[in-house]
């Protein structure tokens, strides 16, 4: 069974800097795609990024693009989310998740961790 658990969400003031993980386990990842999605109180969960487990490519939401950047660590099986240059808007509780191809929509994502909140301060 996947197990996906993220960490590194806090609080932060605006323009500051957070990096998220997610552990992933489970199964072998070759050929998936991970994704970081977020949900803020009363809105629907969005996509921020994905990335192919190869890392050849990686695919970023409009508000994020210049300042979040997704990676991975095969051998740790690591997902990592470094966002910079944060804004309050980004408040939210970010959630990684798994799927064999890629896609911005949620509902096409299987595996999900718990989520960790990141709360950025004006």
């Amino acid at each position: 069974q996947v197990q996906l658990v993220e960490s590194g969400g806090g609080l932060v003031q605006a323009g500051g800097s957070l990096r998220l993980s997610c552990a992933a386990s489970g199964r072998t990842f070759t050929g998936y795609v991970m994704g970081w999605f977020r949900q803020a109180p009363g809105k629907e969960r969005e996509f921020v990024a994905a990335i192919s487990w190869s890392g050849g490519n990686t695919y970023y939401a409009e508000s994020v693009k210049g300042r979040f950047a997704i990676s991975r660590d095969s051998d740790k099986s690591t997902v990592y989310l470094q966002m910079n240059s944060l804004k309050p808007e980004d408040t939210a509780v970010y959630y990684c998740a798994g799927s064999r191809a890629y896609s911005y929509r949620p509902d096409e994502y299987h595996d999900w961790g718990q989520g960790t909140q990141v709360t950025v301060s004006s």
